[in-house]
């Protein structure tokens, strides 16, 4: 078939033809929706879970609601830099200026043009751009340098004036694992304030499973601030939904035993549903997918998935890293206990925290809990046992 028309599209954060089995997630922002324009408060939302499984295209889509509601919105993928918290305010600072000119229109309430010059003075200490709001600086209010308080005068400032129009301003985040600790502390405390003291002020982040505990290690009642949502691979009907809904809108069917063989394969991951179902529609000849044209797309997506979301992971890694990753594999999807792994590298558990802190700082591990060890990408030690031989030279 055409590849011009094929409707599925892996790539990291890009929105499927069809978000399948997410209706529980979406129907949660939606409430934190309705509260805000009913004047209530609520809980700011985070989503959890592995490489793959589809966190990034969910925020995005809360992202695109909350836009359409007219909040005052930023959004910001936080990485592991060595700027550190400078690098998040200017960031932050960029958005919210671009955020904040739509919001800058006809004739603007007192509380909104004090936000908007608290934005500006937030702005002007960080030299994040140029543009200007046409308002004038609110002097002495975020422009401290001091992390914490100034998203705390922001958070207050512009969550007020959205307060007068039962809007909220709402900071999504990716990734936000890998925020610095200032600004993690920082913006936790900020949330914690717009909690107690009713500000529609939202944090809606995505991130690694042990996202929870590294929020709660930043500020022990982190636990209480949010609505926690683990994200995982999909229900077997709602996988095929996935697959067979974009397909079918272009007059495309599946032979069932096509189906269940590609639903196996993918284990109901959303990225691995889109690179197989990709493969599947370029491969097949005619306008039904048969089980022949599924055993060519698994075989073809799964080179293609080696050499690029495995293979990039692996070469992330230094070549004692490796021997961690390979060493992990005796367990399949995991988790490893520690101990174990250091047995196999033939190290003491002790010596083994320097492998480990490097993986997890690179994303490539998480600890599910003390004494483990897990990949962040589901399908990682099959990648290491279908290369075994080119792998162990590596290792």
């Amino acid at each position: 078939m055409q590849p011009d028309l094929n409707p599925y599209s892996p790539g990291s954060g890009r929105r499927p033809p069809a978000i399948a089995g997410r209706i529980v997630e979406l129907e949660a922002f939606d409430t934190l929706r309705a509260r805000v324009a009913n004047g209530l408060d609520d809980r700011g939302i985070v989503l959890t879970g592995l490489r793959g499984v589809g966190k990034t295209v969910l925020l995005n889509e809360m992202h695109r609601l909350a836009d359409s509601f007219d909040w005052l919105t930023v959004r910001i993928e936080a990485r592991r830099d060595e700027a550190g918290a400078h690098s998040v305010r200017r960031t932050l600072a960029r958005e919210l200026v671009a955020s904040a000119r739509k919001h800058n229109r006809g004739s603007l309430a007192r509380t909104m043009r004090a936000a908007l010059g608290t934005i500006s003075s937030f702005n002007a200490k960080v030299g994040a751009t140029g543009i200007q709001l046409g308002v004038d600086l609110n002097t002495g209010r975020a422009d401290s340098g001091d992390a914490e308080v100034d998203l705390l005068e922001l958070v207050e400032d512009v969550a007020t004036a959205m307060a007068e129009r039962k809007r909220a301003f709402g900071l999504f985040i990716d990734e936000m694992q890998d925020l610095d600790p200032e600004s993690m502390g920082a913006l936790i405390a900020a949330q914690h304030a717009a909690n107690q003291r009713g500000w529609p002020f939202y944090i809606v982040a995505a991130g690694l499973p042990n996202l929870p505990r590294v929020l709660t290690e930043a500020r022990s009642y982190a636990e209480r601030l949010f609505n926690y949502r683990p994200i995982g691979k999909l229900l077997r009907p709602d996988a095929a939904h996935a697959l067979r809904d974009p397909a079918e809108k272009r007059g495309v069917t599946y032979e069932d035993a096509a189906m269940e063989l590609l639903l196996d394969a993918t284990g109901g991951y959303p990225y691995f549903l889109q690179e197989f179902g990709q493969a599947a529609w370029n491969l097949a000849p005619e306008k039904c997918i048969t089980q022949a044209d599924a055993r060519s797309a698994i075989q073809f997506g799964t080179e293609a998935l080696d050499a690029g979301f495995f293979r990039s992971r692996w070469e992330r890694a230094t070549r004692s890293e490796r021997r961690m990753l390979y060493a992990m594999a005796a367990d399949n999807e995991g988790p490893s206990p520690t101990a174990q792994v250091a047995q196999r590298m033939a190290l003491q558990a002790s010596s083994l925290g320097p492998y480990r802190a490097a993986l997890i700082s690179k994303g490539l591990v998480y600890a599910p809990e003390h004494g483990q060890i897990a990949y962040t990408v589901p399908g990682m030690a099959g990648y290491v046992n279908r290369h075994h031989d080119e792998l162990d030279s590596e290792a």
